[in-house]
């Protein structure tokens, strides 16, 4: 029963010496209010629904324009008893698992793979879903950010951020940074909600982790009228969101891989300015020290900075993998010109698989054009050791007939 009351102790959220009565100067509707954030909920349902016709209705034709193709997948033949165990017990068996299905099924090993293996497929978000994700996320992200710059750039704060804490917290409120908060705050709840039936990438674990530590990091900023720094934090992120999932459009389209090439390029050089640069040299410099100038630290200044620390791990976490992104569209570009981006991985392995069972399905016909290059230096060893043994064994037979002699 009394935990709420504790929960909202001043000394948690505000500065040493300074009350929520303070904040009671600012008029009504220019204070930021902690039941204001149950505006986020309807929200978040309300961007599920305009996400569900944006996917339904708007997506389609433009994955039409940019040449969007869903790949041709080979279904599973109809098993029962293999389905039962994909459903309910593991979609990738053990080697022992396997010798008990065939057992179970009367199938040899590389029948029942070769079933999993399809039946994988299956599941695999289609090119088009894939699409319809980041055209969506591209939207708001695009609309997010235009709408946070046009509502900043004639803040002081934007170019001092030391103007961040003059007079805080007796900060008023704007109305258009109360709509970005509550916006950006709806979004993000919103993709927790739809997370179960997103496309599952390689940072799964990660983008929960990021999506929680935004929320917090919003709600708590609200609440404490950090408002003037939690909207920067929102524009940078945002302006290189942009970029990352315009390049996976034009990446899931068809003759557009110069596009594709070009905005990678650029959104690798935003993110690595604006998160490994910007970020902590800017933001986590102005929480962590400028904020000292004003006030004393206080139990609200470390969390906020704990959260801030955590998004800044997450970017250090997801610029090596750009930077090995970076390095295979290199070495793609030096060898096959051949560059996948880290969603598309696991894809091209279970492709590799597949066409390896279709090499030993189909005899030599595919291994010959595959294997065209290691063919040639085979037949070129085996060819020369002939040779070798037709020679050595002409001069053995030349040795006996000049001993018989």
């Amino acid at each position: 029963m009394d935990l709420l009351p504790n929960l909202w102790r001043q000394e948690y959220w505000l500065p040493p010496g300074v009350t929520w009565r303070d904040l009671e100067q600012l008029p009504d509707s220019e204070r930021p209010h902690p039941k204001d954030l149950l505006l986020a909920l309807p929200l978040a349902l309300g961007f599920v629904a305009v996400r569900c016709v944006f996917e339904r209705f708007l997506a389609p034709p433009i994955a039409r324009c940019l040449g969007v193709k869903n790949r041709l997948q080979v279904s599973a033949a109809p098993s029962p008893q293999l389905e039962s165990y994909y459903c309910h017990r593991s979609k990738q068996p053990t080697q022992i698992e396997l010798v008990s299905l065939m057992v179970l099924c009367g199938k040899t090993q590389r029948q029942i793979e070769s079933w999993f293996r399809d039946r994988r497929n299956q599941d695999r978000p289609s090119q088009t879903k894939k699409f319809a994700e980041a055209a969506w996320r591209f939207f708001f992200y695009l609309s997010a950010f235009v709408a946070g710059l046009t509502s900043l750039v004639n803040r002081p704060w934007f170019w001092d951020h030391r103007e961040c804490w003059r007079h805080y917290p007796i900060q008023p409120l704007e109305e258009a940074h109360f709509w970005y908060y509550m916006l950006e705050l709806g979004f993000y709840f919103s993709l927790l909600l739809r997370i179960s039936v997103d496309v599952k990438r390689k940072d799964f674990k990660e983008q929960v982790i990021h999506h929680l530590a935004t929320i917090f990091l919003l709600g708590f900023s609200y609440c404490a009228n950090y408002i003037r720094i939690g909207t920067l934090v929102m524009l940078l992120h945002d302006s290189s969101d942009i970029l990352l999932e315009s390049a996976k459009m034009f990446n899931y389209g068809t003759g557009w891989r110069k596009t594709c090439d070009s905005l990678f390029v650029v959104f690798a050089v935003v993110f690595l300015v604006t998160r490994l640069v910007i970020f902590p040299s800017r933001i986590i410099r102005t929480t962590l020290l400028l904020s000292m100038e004003v006030f004393e630290p206080f139990a609200g200044y470390y969390l906020f900075n704990i959260l801030l620390m955590v998004l800044q791990a997450l970017h250090v976490f997801w610029a090596v993998l750009i930077l090995r992104m970076v390095y295979k569209f290199l070495k793609g570009k030096l060898e096959k010109d051949e560059r996948s981006d880290e969603e598309s991985e696991a894809d091209l392995e279970e492709e590799d698989k597949a066409k390896e069972e279709k090499t030993d399905q189909g005899g030599d016909c595919y291994w010959g054009k595959s294997k065209g290059t290691l063919n040639c230096k085979l037949s070129a060893l085996t060819n020369s050791c002939v040779l070798n043994n037709l020679t050595h064994h002409r001069s053995s037979v030349a040795d006996r007939a000049r001993k018989a002699q």
